[in-house]
């Protein structure tokens, strides 16, 4: 604890030193760096205020223990005894509040996401689950007053898609749902199934931080861009005109095509944002396959081909394999109620980062 605690007496400065820069005049007039210093002074005021609670906490406590030494007074003596008490569990609570807010964090945290759900092993039943896991995120995204916006999409005949991708956009996205990647099944009887028998599918769901010019450059050398004309629904004008654009990463061979905007600079400006979100899911995935063969995630390693979880439509449970939570109410968390299971999952991972902290294999930022 000690070690932590110069950390934190070291944030308290920092915190002081923010509060005195944000009131001078000239930063205030410099809107970049005001909203900068905004920003870090925001992330750090909750850890803050816990912190200057705990240092309360533990003066309060001493006070009470030298009391405790003085008093002979039998019911003051019970009255600060329980008072004790209360201190002494704030005290732990605060700690290992203190102690996950002091855990490093991913920076990718805040980004908002693009979401891309395939229909894999099933046929016409798989693009159906991809449909479901769609609308699963899209209503759990509209529960978080997060925006949505369907940016491609291959639809197929049964009403499923063979691929859609989505774009999600709003506070802390890819800190809640980036333990969606991986492979998900489902277990239930088709529609088209007329022995009533429960068939087994899978839907892979990627989720790539959204990316911009800040946080990243790719070079216009590695990049060949194609434009050739629509095709399929859309009129006259999207048929007629060169607007559909294709990308191409030379580096890494990723392609993305894009003819869903009317115009060909609306398809370039979506197509770069797909391009940029999977060239570095490409390479952050290579950098995960290195650090995972020293240390496993306790969630996984969120590739595609790991199966994370279980849709079981007959016993409408739900069980994500990596961390063993089975819950039966799948019919409530495929119209969106996500919340047990992300929050099962953050708390997973909170807790395996703690203990590696202990353990000395982790160390606090």
């Amino acid at each position: 604890m000690d070690k932590m605690f110069e950390q934190l007496d070291g944030l308290l400065d920092r915190y002081a030193e923010l509060q005195e820069l944000m009131s001078d005049p000239e930063v205030i007039n410099e809107t970049s760096r005001y909203m900068e210093l905004s920003k870090e002074e925001a992330g750090l005021r909750e850890i803050v205020g816990k912190y200057t609670r705990l240092k309360e906490v533990l003066s309060e406590v001493t006070e009470n223990e030298e009391l405790l030494r003085e008093t002979t007074d039998s019911e003051m003596t019970e009255l600060v005894k329980a008072d004790l008490e209360e201190l002494q569990n704030e005290k732990a609570q605060l700690e290992q509040e203190i102690k996950i807010l002091m855990l490093p964090t991913d920076p990718n945290d805040e980004k908002n996401i693009i979401m891309e759900i395939r229909g894999a092993a099933g046929g016409d039943e798989a693009s159906l689950f991809a449909g479901d896991l769609l609308n699963m995120y899209q209503r759990y995204a509209e529960s978080q007053n997060w925006q949505t916006e369907i940016i491609d999409e291959t639809a197929t005949e049964v009403g499923g898609f063979k691929e859609v991708a989505m774009m999600i956009t709003g506070k802390n996205v890819y800190s809640k749902l980036k333990y969606e990647n991986g492979a998900h099944r489902v277990q239930r009887i088709p529609k088209t199934e007329s022995q009533g028998r429960v068939h087994t599918s899978t839907a892979t769901v990627a989720v790539m931080p959204e990316y911009d010019g800040v946080d990243v450059e790719l070079e216009a050398k590695d990049i060949r861009v194609d434009v050739y004309r629509a095709s399929g629904a859309g009129g006259q004008h999207i048929n007629k005109t060169s607007s559909a654009v294709r990308m191409t990463h030379i580096p890494t061979g990723i392609v993305v095509a894009m003819q869903d905007q009317r115009s060909q600079q609306q398809n370039r400006v979506k197509a770069m944002k797909i391009l940029q979100a999977r060239v570095y899911d490409y390479y952050e995935s290579q950098n995960q396959s290195e650090y995972d063969s020293s240390r496993k995630s306790a969630v996984g390693s969120g590739d595609r081909s790991e199966r994370i979880r279980t849709y079981n439509y007959p016993q409408n449970r739900v069980t994500d394999h990596r961390i063993g939570l089975t819950l039966n109410k799948l019919d409530r968390i495929m119209n969106g109620e996500l919340g047990d299971v992300i929050d099962a999952l953050i708390l997973f991972d909170q807790t395996e980062k703690l203990e590696q902290l202990q353990d000395g294999t982790a160390h606090l930022s």
